[in-house]
């Protein structure tokens, strides 16, 4: 017999069983944005593979080795996108969006990159993404950095670490770079081969090795905040200022420099130990020269992207299952007159509450309680031929050391609302 077929190495399933906690991270961070004024963009899966070959920078890790890219019908080179940030700066630049006017954006969905597959790692991984355009000063950095650690206090997630780094202009970071090679070239022979390749074509990507090796010789490298102008560290200084006015810890890690060559001034990442090798749960920066790469004009952009299964994982570790306040009802149809009747009243039901989660079931009576038992449902409400022939329901609790009782059908929010006192406050009473 064939065996059945696998997912995808490095492409997971979502479970039932997982999906409660994904939709409450996703309805947390909808609400957050939203309280600050970002509007959700919706992007496509695949773009042209040139959008992010000019974008992230044709020599790093991600254009070389990790990118799923393929060629179509019609010739053209098309890549399943790694990262939202050039897809979503290029639906700006295409509609216009920046155009006379600042824009605070934020998405959600899929990427896709050929990596190792590990914990917090996958290729096809979740990410929430948050973008603000047309905005130059250090007052936008320090805002997105507050959203994102207002919604770790929003989520119970206490003892991240925010590391927090400059890399200057282009022109700034071109002469460090000059420097950090004559540097590196000193000790090439020590450099992994990794490094050596680097050396040539990334050198700071070099300064975020992980290879324990190479930290002494990584240390003593010349820091780029030494060739920053006055403009650069007053930008930093300013940023700096405003975190610490509100209250917001970080470490200045001058060694940060983040995998993207788009980058420019302010850097930061978010960071777990909780997580092993795969430690940042959330990163970003300003990326001011991107949109003419693009081929649009200057607008400075900055944003950063959560890492969704990353900060599942970390809340699952620190925070523990977080369970939700909804009521899950199992309504148990006990012959076919019982499910006639059951599904208009379940319909009534839904439309009196919508907050509860009700499931209908069909079947003899031993499978129906078993489903309902298994289901992990609260309250068993019994429709059968008595109840049908008394205009009532039987209304059993599954989680509680209470007796069951019988109530008039048009009585039955209100004994669903006792179970969830909270749905008392949003609902009006009986079903009709």
């Amino acid at each position: 017999m064939a065996q059945p077929l696998q997912a995808i190495r490095g492409m997971h399933d979502v479970l039932p069983a997982q999906t409660p906690a994904w939709q409450r991270l996703e309805a947390a961070v909808r609400q957050l944005v939203q309280a600050y004024s970002y509007a959700e963009i919706r992007l496509p899966l695949v773009e042209s593979t040139t959008l992010f070959e000019r974008s992230i920078g044709a020599a790093t890790d991600i254009v070389e080795k990790e990118m799923y890219t393929f060629t179509d019908r019609n010739g053209d080179r098309l890549t399943l996108r790694p990262e939202g940030t050039a897809s979503c700066l290029r639906a700006v630049l295409q509609h216009g969006l920046a155009h006379n006017q600042t824009q605070r954006l934020w998405y959600q969905g899929p990427m896709f990159r050929h990596e190792r597959p590990q914990q917090g790692r996958y290729r096809q991984f979740q990410q929430i993404g948050v973008e603000a355009y047309g905005l130059p000063g250090p007052a936008i950095d320090a805002e997105l950095i507050l959203l994102s650690a207002h919604l770790w206090r929003r989520l119970g997630i206490r003892g991240l670490t925010l590391q927090l780094n400059t890399l200057g202009t282009p022109s700034e970071r071109a002469r460090y770079r000059e420097q950090l090679v004559v540097y590196l070239t000193q000790y090439a022979d020590q450099l992994d081969a990794d490094s050596q390749r680097r050396l040539q074509t990334n050198p700071l990507r070099i300064l975020d090795s992980k290879n324990p090796a190479l930290a002494d010789l990584i240390a003593a490298a010349p820091v780029l905040t030494d060739y920053l102008e006055e403009a650069s560290q007053a930008h930093f200084a300013q940023l700096q200022a405003m975190l610490d006015a509100a209250g917001v810890a970080y470490v200045l890690n001058p060694r940060l420099v983040r995998g993207l060559d788009y980058y420019t001034r302010t850097v930061f990442e978010w960071t777990t130990d909780v997580l092993g090798a795969q430690g940042t749960v959330c990163a970003g920066g300003r990326y001011d020269g991107l949109a003419r790469q693009l081929g649009g004009r200057d607008i400075p952009g900055i944003g950063f992207a959560i890492g969704v299964e990353r900060i599942l994982a970390v809340q699952a570790a620190l925070v523990g299952t977080v369970q939700s306040p909804e009521l899950h009802v199992c309504l148990l149809m006990l012959g076919a007159e019982a499910e006639i009747a059951g599904l208009a009243l379940s319909e009534r039901l839904r439309a009196a509450l919508p907050q509860m989660r009700l499931q209908t079931l069909v079947g003899s009576v031993k499978s129906q309680f078993r489903q309902a038992d298994r289901s992990g449902a609260s309250l068993a409400c019994i429709l059968g031929s008595d109840e049908l022939a008394a205009g009532t329901v039987t209304v059993k609790y599954l989680r509680e050391e209470r007796a069951q009782v019988t109530v008039a059908q048009d009585q039955l929010t209100d004994v669903i609302r006792d179970a969830v006192p909270d749905l008392s406050e949003k609902n009006g009473s009986g079903v009709r």
